[in-house]
């Protein structure tokens, strides 16, 4: 097992997906403004979060998720709302990991089922199993006694194959064998899927941004169909077809919310920005003045707003915004 290669097929379809995938980064690597969107890449990373917790039957809604991360009180189940905490943190986590790293990998299942699992963290001593929503058992796991070597075969070869296989085939193929493996007793879906971005993040710095697990969770029944059926054919070449489309749909939905911002900005934000000099500080009556502006609702809802939703503006007393000697300066 030391050398083992986990079986699959590069097809027509995963060649037609990757190319496709790779103009759409193109577009998005040519918006240099894209850092400057901190309210689309925290949206992006709440939706990532809630999806995937969703996947695993938490029955928070995206807005009691955001809440949760945004600090503020929500009434739920004690368990699910620990969840949401403890993906946020692990999210948060994904620059500083090691996609290659075991350590790192039980690290971030720590992190992710903290408190809510006895065994966070570490491997799973007992047998498990993988059962459909009908309670059928679609896949018995491999034994307990197998995991540890299993793991550092799949982590080898991973390594391995960093400049040998396209990193969207990669972190497929590492996503379907982790999941196939079940190393821990709970988290293990999370887990895969929070991976496979570790791994896209250190190739493309954009994945960090990317809710794939949105896409997934729309096609949750095809996610697990894909699974259940690489497990019959004893490879993971029809997961990897629907990872990669998965991330080809969700790379759309980025594309189309970038430029959004994009337009927004161009129109009245980068305007705002244009009037506005470095180290200086504005009252509202300041900038309209410089704006040539009369209408205090119109600034505001144009261009204060989202300037300062966006990161590109902030307030000298961010924690009163109606503070009367509130003033603005550019970032």
């Amino acid at each position: 097992m030391s050398n083992y290669v986990p079986p699959f097929t590069i097809t027509n379809i995963m060649l037609d997906k990757i190319s496709s995938i790779m103009k759409k980064i193109g577009k998005l690597d040519n918006y240099k403004d894209l850092d400057k969107m901190p309210l689309l890449r925290r949206n992006n990373r709440i939706k990532s979060i809630h999806s995937s917790l969703a996947i695993e039957a938490n029955s928070l809604s995206y807005e009691e998720v955001k809440d949760i991360i945004n600090g503020k009180l929500v009434i739920g189940p004690k368990k699910e709302i620990q969840e949401v905490e403890n993906a946020y943190n692990a999210y948060t986590k994904i620059p500083e990991l090691n996609p290659y790293s075991i350590d790192d990998l039980k690290y971030i299942h720590g992190i992710m089922t903290y408190l809510t699992v006895k065994d966070a963290g570490k491997y799973r001593l007992g047998s498990e199993g993988v059962f459909d929503e009908s309670g059928n058992c679609i896949h018995i796991c491999p034994p307990a006694s197998e995991v540890n070597r299993l793991m550092k075969s799949l982590f080898k070869w991973l390594k391995e194959n960093e400049n040998k296989i396209h990193p969207l085939i990669l972190s497929s193929i590492f996503h379907y064998e982790f999941v196939f493996i079940h190393p821990f007793s709970d988290g293990n879906g999370r887990t895969a899927r929070l991976w496979q971005n570790v791994i896209l993040t250190n190739w493309e710095e954009i994945f960090l941004y990317v809710p794939i697990e949105s896409a997934i969770k729309k096609y949750q029944n095809e996610y697990y169909k894909a699974i259940n059926n690489c497990n019959l054919k004893g490879d993971s070449t029809e997961f990897i077809e629907f990872m990669l489309r998965m991330i080809d749909e969700i790379l759309d939905s980025l594309v189309l919310g970038v430029n959004i911002e994009l337009n927004h900005m161009n129109t009245y934000v980068k305007k705002l920005l244009d009037v506005m000099e470095e180290n200086v500080f504005y009252t509202t009556n300041d900038l309209m003045k410089l704006l040539n502006m009369k209408s205090r609702v119109a600034f505001r809802e144009n261009y204060l707003i989202p300037a300062t939703k966006n990161g590109l503006i902030k307030m000298v007393y961010p924690d009163n915004p109606t503070n009367k000697n509130q003033r603005y300066y550019k970032c």
